[in-house]
């Protein structure tokens, strides 16, 4: 049994494909094949079940598939022990960060991370939350920015700050000159929101009611419908032209009152609903002072219209 044996189970495990996983693990099929069938022959049991191009894992497969993950994150852990005696703040910090955040925080931060510790170049990942998760656990990255509610995660968390949301609409709207918008009115408007996968339309379904009981394709009445778009930038690229209205993220939102602009951006009632956004990596990760240094070059990133929480030991 080997390490790399370990690595390629749980590549299947999360693509449930043997191609889509010889190439996460940039080796080809067959060897990637080969070596998980000596693994099986080894422990003398099915890990998968091979059926066309699906592939699924055995009852007892998953149970090794958890303890292998296990496993190559004790491994990732011994390798940053023995860098416990070099500088934390020395070589690239694997950080990665959703969709929904990524290009508003990502160029002021790698701004100020290059002028603060330029020995420490950042390796991004944009992502959903629950494949960056996967990808912490693996060790495949150090750290990462996503925004709460999260799964049973068993990591540190640093709470970086909370972001309230806007409503955007054509400048035309008839609601473009108020001064705040409940949720419950959402209801009468097209919607336009990210699809399904983004954390960030969870968010809004669960802080503004009315839409999530009127976006069900079940109702016949209440808000007339809804679009799926794959990107903030997208959806607000659409409601420009015309077609609907959405909810964003304040910090995609450079100037709310900007009077060139085709949108008009207004902010919800109160209470008005938000996301915190948090700071997660491995409790295993020994570089703290990388961690903090992420956090501090978040806290000067002036991000427009968040408010910053005062940094705090690790949860």
């Amino acid at each position: 049994m080997t390490l790399t044996e370990l690595k390629y189970i749980v590549a299947v495990a999360r693509a449930r494909h043997f191609g889509h996983a010889a190439e996460a693990c940039f080796v080809a099929q067959p060897t990637l094949s080969v070596a998980i069938k000596k693994l099986e022959d080894e422990l003398g049991v099915t890990l998968f079940e091979r059926g066309g191009s699906e592939v699924s894992v055995t009852p007892l497969g998953a149970q090794i598939v958890a303890q292998a993950e296990r496993v190559l994150e004790q491994t990732a852990a011994i390798k940053e022990l023995a860098k416990q005696n070099k500088d934390p703040l020395a070589g690239p910090l694997r950080l990665g960060v959703i969709y929904t955040i990524g290009p508003y925080l990502l160029p002021p931060l790698v701004r100020k991370l290059i002028d603060k510790v330029p020995q420490m170049p950042l390796v991004l990942q944009e992502n959903f939350t629950h494949k960056l998760l996967e990808m912490l656990r693996q060790g495949e990255l150090d750290a990462a920015i996503v925004a709460l509610p999260l799964p049973e995660h068993g990591m540190s968390m640093q709470t970086l700050y909370d972001e309230p949301f806007v409503v955007a609409m054509p400048r035309t709207h008839p609601w473009a000159g108020r001064q705040e918008i409940p949720a419950d009115d959402l209801k009468l408007e097209t919607m336009l929101l990210l699809g399904a996968g983004h954390c960030f339309r969870d968010q809004v379904l669960e802080v503004c009611p009315e839409m999530a009981r009127y976006s069900s394709p079940a109702m016949d009445h209440g808000m007339q419908r809804t679009f799926e778009g794959s990107s903030l930038e997208t959806i607000r690229h659409m409601v420009a032209s015309g077609i609907g209205l959405t909810v964003l993220p304040r910090a995609s939102v450079a100037d709310m009152h900007d009077p060139h602009g085709l949108l008009a951006y207004v902010p919800l009632a109160h209470p008005a609903p938000s996301r915190r956004v948090v700071l997660i990596w491995r409790k295993s990760f020994t570089r703290r002072a990388a961690i903090e240094a992420v956090a501090r070059a978040v806290a000067e990133c002036k991000l427009p219209g968040v408010d910053m929480v005062k940094l705090e030991a690790a949860a």
